[in-house]
């Protein structure tokens, strides 16, 4: 049986995810739901799929719950005679703090869940993608959600209880950086450079530091030493980080943000 997909909810996250999903499935085979129907078949044109009802959407071996997780109880009320109806569909919830216990009791059965926290990067496939599985998904029903997510970046199977955790870091992580962008482009601007510059100079930076930190064999730490040379200008730019708290202040903003991650689930 041909791979379907569908969507409900194309927002952000949504839309991003199914962006990745147009290039290793056919358009044919995907199906968008919005409740602002404007947003769906807007993207549906752009990809070339199709754009339709919930129930449609829900009629699809694979279907991405993209709602916010208050929104989820209704969703289901919608959605759980159709699925009822069917055979073989695996769910994939990507809302945060939502249990795959919890998305199966809203759902009425014991459907397959895959429960997945995609990082805003997805939207030009360098994201990472978080998931766990319920003991009822098949390896085959595994191989197609990779296959159906292997253009939106990196794919890491997580133990449930861990996904807050690791959340902290990759899905919360992107605004981290983005501030990090915005400081070091008002230091280059209070040097004498144009706000044009300095952010082209922090966006790369960022950018190569990131692919050499992931090509290299290299500690993080060690790839840091071997840029500051001893009295150099680098090195004294660390000192004002360290001086600053940097490392400590990024530390408490993971362990913030891990807390508020817990407190929603609950």
């Amino acid at each position: 049986m041909e791979m379907t997909v569908g969507f409900i909810g194309t927002g952000n996250m949504g839309g991003a995810l199914a962006k990745a999903a147009a290039k290793a499935v056919p358009a044919e085979n995907i199906y968008l739901y919005d409740a602002f129907a404007e947003k769906s078949e807007a993207l549906a044109q752009t990809l070339r799929c199709n754009a339709g009802t919930m129930t449609e959407a829900a009629r699809c071996s694979y279907v991405f719950l993209g709602v916010k997780p208050q929104m989820m109880e209704s969703m289901f009320s919608q959605l759980a005679p159709v699925l009822a109806q069917q055979e073989n569909t695996v769910l994939v919830s990507m809302a945060a703090g939502v249990s795959i216990a919890r998305i199966q009791q809203l759902a009425g059965q014991n459907y397959p869940v895959i429960r997945i926290m995609p990082n805003m990067p997805v939207s030009v496939g360098e994201g990472m993608i978080l998931y766990d599985v319920s003991s009822n998904v098949t390896d085959k029903q595994l191989a197609g959600f990779l296959k159906c997510m292997a253009h939106a970046g990196k794919l890491d199977r997580l133990p449930e209880k861990l996904i807050d955790a690791g959340t902290s870091v990759s899905g919360c992580g992107p605004a981290f950086a983005f501030l990090f962008i915005e400081a070091l482009t008002q230091g280059g601007m209070e040097c004498g450079l144009s706000e044009e510059q300095a952010m082209l100079y922090a966006k790369q930076m960022l950018v190569g530091s990131a692919k050499l930190a992931m090509e290299s064999e290299n500690h993080p730490a060690q790839l840091r030493q071997a840029v500051c040379s001893p009295g150099g200008s680098t090195i004294e730019g660390i000192y004002a980080l360290q001086n600053g708290k940097f490392p400590e202040t990024v530390i408490e903003a993971v362990k913030a943000s891990y807390q508020r991650n817990q407190e929603l689930g609950k």
